[in-house]
């Protein structure tokens, strides 16, 4: 007989997300998605200046500021088909890709590691025997025996004080886990040795952004960081010299570590390249812009249908037709008025809550559509269109992953292992290391532009009359994201995000067709269903981030809190 679970919410997360699966026979044979949160920008914004939408739709969340900042500016600059310099392009592009980085390695060793690592069975561990395999995995400097024990002995330390926190809530000892003492020390130890590097990287965003979270440097038009080599004010070669030296000092771990880890406890998991592909349809957009215009990137994008490499149809500008017309969100399962699915330009945002009723609506979140089907977005949708593109770093990276994990694993693993859960966070890791490598590049460029005597970095916007319309994309850490943007008569007039996590986290169809977190549970092996941990290990493979919600509902129009803005 089928069992049903709720796990509500999901934690580790952004946001609050409710996942019910049907289970029969020890494996999920339906699944439902429910965001449990409104987000209430769109209403916010309404009548607004449009210069002032970036700084508005960076607080849809605390962890995802830098995207929402860049896909809004870029949406406004797109509707009044406005070029950026190239100076404000670069720093734009230090901004996002150092910001990636450190999403990406929050995300596996802070939030998702823990769902296969047990911390527990870390304190049992041969620490000589984990150093001597962490040095046979990589020459990272760090792994050695004094730093392993070290750690340890501080992990041991901490489970005394029975003051474990996060850790308290771990499904320790579950069957589902399967990593040896000495790999749950080695992850243990580059957990904490990743905090480090989340400080470094997170400085470049500061440096250039004048503030992190929530930068303060952005401008519809470019960037108000002014250049003067001959002012200690503006932005200064011992500035760009800084964030050079930090660029060098994330460098080894992301590739010496980071790649390493990944590729390592995912060879010890091959099992999960079985589980969570769910749908595979990919989309993903160009980014890292190199021209004013939005036309050469470092970074490509385009779309894949049903996991066909060889589908692969390339997204190119920022003014691109393709992408531009095939985008839509359904609401027939969504707490929405209505029952439609439309281009964002022409949607209404008006809540109906009715109750949770998995045959109707159930979820907050809209769902999104590309070509009138579901697609998934994310790092594992990114990375596989840029190796369908030909893109030479991200094809040098994935055989680096994928070559430690044969060798590991003692059989040969070829990229289709990608399309599944553990797949979605070699992809993730790849593209840490990819971002590594342009941060480099927009660095030179910008050095070298400025060397030039070029030192403009804004172009200033001017509104007309009547109505215009834009849409800004950017390939965020979570996956693609787009703001659509209507302007009448120089005010916003509609504005719609159409989030990575909406297009994952979403519910069911017009079509009833699943969205990519209830797809990717079907089949998926549940173990124990008091713990399901299996759960949780595929949807925390998708990063969700749910705090697009930010606003507060009350159907009977009461008053739920008041806040003085001072």
């Amino acid at each position: 007989m089928a069992k049903r679970i709720t796990v509500d919410p999901i934690t580790r997360i952004e946001g609050h997300l409710r996942i019910d699966v049907e289970v029969d026979d020890g494996k999920v044979k339906n699944a439902w998605s429910s965001g449990q949160m409104w987000r209430g920008i769109e209403v916010i914004l309404k009548g607004r200046d449009p210069r002032e939408a970036w700084v508005f739709t960076q607080r849809i969340c605390g962890v995802c500021t830098t995207v929402h900042a860049i896909a809004s500016v870029r949406a406004v600059e797109n509707a009044l088909d406005l070029e950026v310099p190239l100076n404000a392009q670069y720093i734009r592009n230090l901004i996002v890709a150092a910001h990636g980085i450190f999403d990406h390695m929050t995300h596996f060793y802070h939030l998702s590691a823990l769902d296969w690592v047990d911390l527990v069975s870390a304190l049992n561990a041969d620490a000589k025997k984990a150093a001597k395999l962490a040095s046979q995995l990589s020459d990272w400097p760090k792994n050695s025996y004094n730093e392993f024990k070290a750690i340890q002995d501080r992990l041991r330390k901490f489970v005394a004080s029975g003051q474990l926190g996060v850790y308290g809530s771990g499904y320790w000892g579950h069957p589902a886990m399967k990593l040896s003492p000495e790999v749950n020390l080695l992850a243990a130890v580059h957990y904490f040795q990743a905090l480090d590097c989340q400080r470094e990287v997170n400085k470049i965003v500061a440096i250039l952004g004048g503030k992190n979270p929530h930068i303060q440097n952005l401008a519809v038009g470019g960037v108000a960081n002014p250049v003067d080599p001959n002012s200690p004010a503006p932005l200064t070669m011992e500035q760009l010299l800084h964030v050079k030296a930090l660029i060098d000092n994330i460098k080894d771990f992301v590739k010496k570590v980071y790649l390493v880890d990944v590729a390592a406890i995912g060879a010890f998991y091959a099992d999960w390249t079985k589980y969570g592909a769910g749908v595979l349809n990919y989309l993903s957009v160009p980014d890292l812009p190199m021209d004013e215009k939005g036309t050469k990137f470092l970074l490509p994008g385009g779309y894949i249908e049903n996991g066909d490499i060889s589908t692969f149809k390339e997204i190119k500008s920022f003014n691109d037709e393709f992408f531009r017309e095939n985008v839509k969100e359904s609401i027939k399962h969504s707490w929405y008025d209505g029952d439609w699915n439309r281009h964002p330009w022409v949607e209404e945002t008006k809540p109906d809550y009715t109750g949770y009723d998995e045959d109707e609506k159930y979820s907050w979140v809209k769902s999104p559509n590309f070509k009138d089907k579901p697609a998934q977005v994310g790092p594992l949708a990114h990375v596989l269109c840029m190796y369908a593109a030909g893109h030479e770093p991200t094809k040098k990276y994935i055989n680096t992953v994928l070559n430690i994990a044969s060798q590991i694993a003692g059989t040969k693993i070829g990229i289709e292992a990608l399309h599944s859960t553990i797949g979605r966070h070699a992809a993730r890791a790849v593209r840490a290391a990819v971002l590594t490598d342009t941060l480099d590049v927009s660095w030179s460029a910008l050095v070298e532009n400025i060397g030039k005597g070029d030192y403009d970095t804004f172009n200033s916007p001017k509104f007309p009359r009547g109505e215009i319309k834009g849409f800004g994309f950017h390939e965020a850490p979570r996956g693609m994201l787009s703001h659509w943007v209507v302007i009448r008569d120089g005010k916003i007039d509609n504005y719609q995000t159409v989030v990575p996590s909406t297009w994952n986290a979403g519910p069911r169809n017009h079509k009833d067709e699943l969205g990519p977190y209830e797809a990717s549970l079907i089949g998926n092996p549940i173990a124990d269903p008091e713990k399901p941990l299996e759960v949780i290990r595929t949807i925390h493979s998708f990063d969700p981030c749910l705090a697009c919600a930010c606003h507060l509902y009350d159907g009977d129009n009461r008053e739920i809190v008041k806040v003085r803005v001072l």
